[in-house]
């Protein structure tokens, strides 16, 4: 069953401003000022704005009045439409193969077989709403069976994000307001004046009469938000993707004659790329089915990739997950992302030499799901800053660990306190208790000083920790610290972790 997923911005168009100008301070209140004629209104006001009394729709000449300090901008319907289609295109890169512009202050996505690689859907929407905000980009993000329930949940939540569970539809949209059914403003007040107030009261009630009112686009909207009748999802393209195209006089369904042009499709598709010298890192097919819907699978490449077999291999181990229904139409295999690719050089030795390329293996593990990348060294002393994570297949880095004293093959992603007995300042603890177990030390080495990097944090000034290497009674060795010099207690709390665990 279809999943979609709904990126609600309200503030498009003050978020916009903010990101053009970054010397506008945070606290600084926005409000877009649209105009007819010599009529002028709010078009848009941001949080600061909101809280100081502005509304959408209130006269500009009422809000300056009321807030001295608001900063007035004019609309400008064209550049939002266009800041809209870039984020978008941005998206459609990172979480689905099928993305689009939902009215003016919306994003609608089909993320049904692509959840799983962002760790499940509460993972995905949580991921959506914080890359969303560390952009500066306000968002609220719904999934739901389709693309009504998903709009309408969307713009009525107060939090940032909702799931809609399986089939549970009626249930979460029953108590909204009309104004969420996507219908004409008009049509929105004749119903209210009939006493309608929410969708629920309008589903339930008899269709032939209100058709007769209000035509069969009332009918539509709800039929749509309650899965009864399909909504696809036009996908946004960008100009500059190559992409290949197979339309069928007759519909076909079968595996094998999928697979078949799929095929097809890879040999145009890499035909392209080779004219203009690059290669392909994230590809998209696009299943269009005779009902209207579409299905997408994305594949994705470890280095950019010109090769037939193995690009069709990667989708030939996916078409199984292809629901043909009543037939597929149409295939598209678009190049989403591609890069410089030069041709190499094989060696003509009669002995083949060995490759140890693990780039397909790496192709392979990042398609079913799973997250793959390397660790690389980073320029610090702090343990936890002193690793990054990097693309499985990124060129070597130059940066090398430097430490005189040896680390844990294992670091805890957050230190554990501790309880332990030390003598105070230079002693390592003759024991310590973590999860629940005491622990007698056998021997121990230190202390390794570590000091704060107060060009990252100003709080770590004069903040220092006290690593020690201990060994304890059945032979583990554990890195704990104290967090202080353990004679200032400007340097920290005195505390003791434990940081990471040896082989």
């Amino acid at each position: 069953m279809t999943r979609v997923v709904s990126i609600y911005l309200p503030d498009l168009a003050t978020d916009r401003i903010r990101r053009a100008d970054p010397a506008i301070p945070p606290e600084q209140a926005i409000a877009v000022i649209a105009r007819s004629g010599s009529k002028r209104w709010v078009a848009a006001a941001d949080a600061a704005a909101m809280k100081a009394g502005l509304r959408v729709g209130m006269p500009a000449a009422k809000a300056q009045a009321l807030f001295r300090g608001l900063t007035m901008v004019d609309a400008d319907p064209v550049a939002d439409a266009a800041a809209l289609e870039r984020i978008a295109l941005w998206a459609l890169g990172i979480y689905s193969p099928i993305v689009a512009v939902d009215g003016t202050d919306g994003l609608v996505l089909d993320t049904e077989g692509a959840d799983h690689l962002q760790g499940g859907e509460e993972l995905m929407l949580t991921g959506v709403a914080n890359r969303f905000r560390s952009t500066g980009l306000t968002a609220r993000v719904a999934i739901a069976d389709t693309w009504g329930a998903a709009h309408a949940c969307a713009r009525a939540i107060t939090r940032e994000t909702v799931i809609v569970p399986r089939g549970e539809i009626v249930r979460a949209v029953e108590k909204l307001p009309l104004a969420l059914l996507r219908l004409p403003p008009k049509v929105v007040d004749d119903l209210r004046v009939l006493g309608f107030r929410t969708i629920g009261e309008l589903a339930n009630t008899a269709r032939a009469p209100l058709a007769m009112r209000f035509g069969p686009e009332l009918g539509r909207r709800i039929d749509q938000m309650f899965g009864r009748t399909s909504e696809p999802i036009e996908p946004v393209r960008s100009p500059e993707w190559i992409e290949v195209t197979r339309q069928f006089a007759e519909p076909i369904g079968a595996a094998e004659t999928i697979n078949r042009y799929v095929g097809r499709l890879v040999i145009e598709l890499v035909a392209k790329l080779q004219r203009k010298g690059l290669g392909v890192r994230r590809t998209d097919l696009i299943v269009e089915k005779v009902d209207g819907t579409r299905q997408a699978i994305r594949a994705g490449t470890a280095k950019p990739a010109r090769d037939v077999a193995w690009l069709t291999k990667l989708f030939k181990d996916r078409t199984e997950k292809i629901e043909p229904g009543f037939g597929i139409e149409r295939l598209t295999l678009v190049a989403v992302v591609s890069e410089a690719l030069e041709e190499e050089q094989r060696s003509s030795s009669l002995v083949e030499e060995e490759e140890d390329d693990v780039t397909p293996l790496i192709d392979i593990l990042g398609n079913r799901g799973n997250k793959v990348y390397r660790l690389a060294p980073v320029a610090s002393d702090v343990p936890e800053r002193s690793v990054q994570r990097i693309a499985a297949a990124a060129e070597p880095t130059n940066e090398t660990w430097l430490h005189d004293w040896k680390r844990p093959v294992r670091l805890l992603h957050n230190p554990d306190i501790v309880e332990v007995m030390a003598l105070m300042p230079d002693h390592p603890p003759a024991w310590f208790s973590w999860r629940g177990k005491r622990r007698r030390v056998k021997c121990a080495d230190g202390p390794e000083r570590v000091f704060g990097e107060w060009w990252v944090r100003t709080s770590e000034v004069e903040a220092v920790r006290d690593y020690f290497v201990v060994e304890d009674d059945a032979g583990e060795r554990f890195w704990l610290y104290r967090s202080g010099d353990g004679v200032d207690g400007g340097t920290n709390s005195h505390k003791w972790f434990i940081h990471g665990i040896f082989a």
